[in-house]
Formats: C-alpha cells, sequence, structure tokens
C-alpha cells in the first residue's frame, strides 16, 4: 500500500516519549501513516488543519486544553477527519463526554497496542471501538432502566440501535440504511431520549443491560 493509500494519522499526547513511540510503532505497519505528533490542543489543531489527517489519536489530559473540547472543534473544523480517544484516566464521565464529541474509539492506555492499531483502522472504515475494560465499567455502572421491554423503539429505531451496537457511527448507520446524515442523528436523538442515555455508547450499555440488543447483527 502506498502512502497515499494509507491511513493517515496524526498523534496527540503531552509525553512526548510515549508519542514518539506511538509513532515509530504506526510508522511501521504498512496501512497506517504517521504524520508527526502534537503536545498540546493549540498545536494539534494547527497540524490538523496543516496536514489534514484521516485519523486522531487523541489523549484528553493535554497541558493547555480540555482534549475533549479539542475534539469538539475538530468535528466542526475537520467533519472528515476521525478522532480516537486514547487515555490513562478512569473517569467515566470522560467517555460520555468523548462519544458525545463525536469520538470514534475510547481506549485505555493500559490496553494492547494491537488494540489501538485496530481501533485506527476501523474508526478510518466508520466505525467506533471501546476498550472491553471501559465497556465493562460502563455496564456496570449503568442503573437499569424500568420500563418495557421493548424500550419503546420503532422498527427503524431499533433498527439503528442494532447497527450503534456493531460499532457504526452515525455516517455509517446513514450510508447502511441508505438515508441522509440528519435522519438519521434523528433517529439516534430519538433512541438516546427514549432509553434515557446521554450518548450513543450509554445506550448501547443500557440497552445491553435490558436486552434489547440483540447477538449477530451486522
Amino acid at each position: 500500500m502506498t502512502n497515499g493509500d494509507a491511513i493517515s494519522v496524526l498523534v496527540v499526547d503531552g509525553h512526548q516519549t510515549f508519542a514518539e513511540l506511538l509513532g515509530h510503532a504506526l510508522a511501521g505497519q504498512p496501512d497506517l501513516q504517521y504524520v508527526g505528533h502534537a503536545l498540546t490542543g493549540a498545536e494539534a489543531l494547527r497540524l490538523a488543519a496543516e496536514l489534514k489527517p484521516n485519523v486522531i489519536l487523541l489523549d484528553p489530559d493535554l497541558s493547555d486544553a480540555d482534549g475533549i473540547a479539542i475534539a469538539e472543534l475538530l468535528r466542526v473544523r475537520q467533519p472528515d477527519t476521525r478522532v480516537v480517544i486514547l487515555t490513562a484516566s478512569e473517569e467515566q464521565a470522560l467517555v460520555g463526554r468523548a462519544t458525545a464529541a463525536g469520538a470514534a474509539g475510547f481506549l485505555s492506555k493500559n490496553g494492547a497496542l494491537g488494540d489501538v492499531l485496530n481501533a485506527l483502522r476501523t474508526a478510518h472504515g466508520g466505525g467506533m471501538t471501546v476498550s472491553t475494560d471501559i465497556l465493562a465499567r460502563l455496564l456496570r455502572s449503568t442503573s437499569p432502566v424500568v420500563g418495557p421491554r421493548g424500550g419503546g423503539l420503532t422498527a427503524r429505531e431499533d433498527e439503528v440501535l442494532q447497527l450503534m451496537a456493531a460499532g457504526l457511527d452515525a455516517r455509517a448507520i446513514a450510508r447502511r440504511l441508505g438515508i441522509s446524515l440528519h435522519t438519521c442523528r434523528g433517529y439516534v436523538k430519538a433512541v438516546l431520549a427514549k432509553l434515557g442515555a446521554h450518548s450513543q455508547l450509554e445506550a448501547v450499555a443500557i440497552a445491553t443491560r435490558r436486552g434489547l440488543v440483540r447477538p449477530g447483527r451486522p
């Protein structure tokens, strides 16, 4: 695969040694192109605008800015650039904030390098990846929701929920269902409201606890 075909990745992490090590790992992948790293939020925004990477691997704990706020800015300024969060934090609220900001992945720094590489590829393809340990914590911390087993979802909303559970984001779901992104976001919003969730990830966690997610769906 040539560099022109490779998935370009910008690393944003306040620890230079860690960022450089990640860069070396990315440079060794034939389908990934490491384009550089930023140590601060300001530098991340500058390099993102200059390099226009396909995916940004972002640690939200930056010295000069809230990394999740940086992700939100990037979603507005460069909607085609995907953001994967890589963090050492165990703050549960961070997951919801990240997914609400449009992050295409949420990974723990305690995980394997292979998981990070696969998350970058998945993000570029329109999917979403969450570390199994983070998802397990979310499932444990989500209170059971009282209500009808079906959640009051329409057939289309249920279809959107199953695709959310399969790891697809709103853009990928819209493409799969042949509907506009605006319409898809309306369905996602309705699913979140009916399940009492604040993010897609929380909605999937609640739906899983209630038995609304069916295994084996694409």
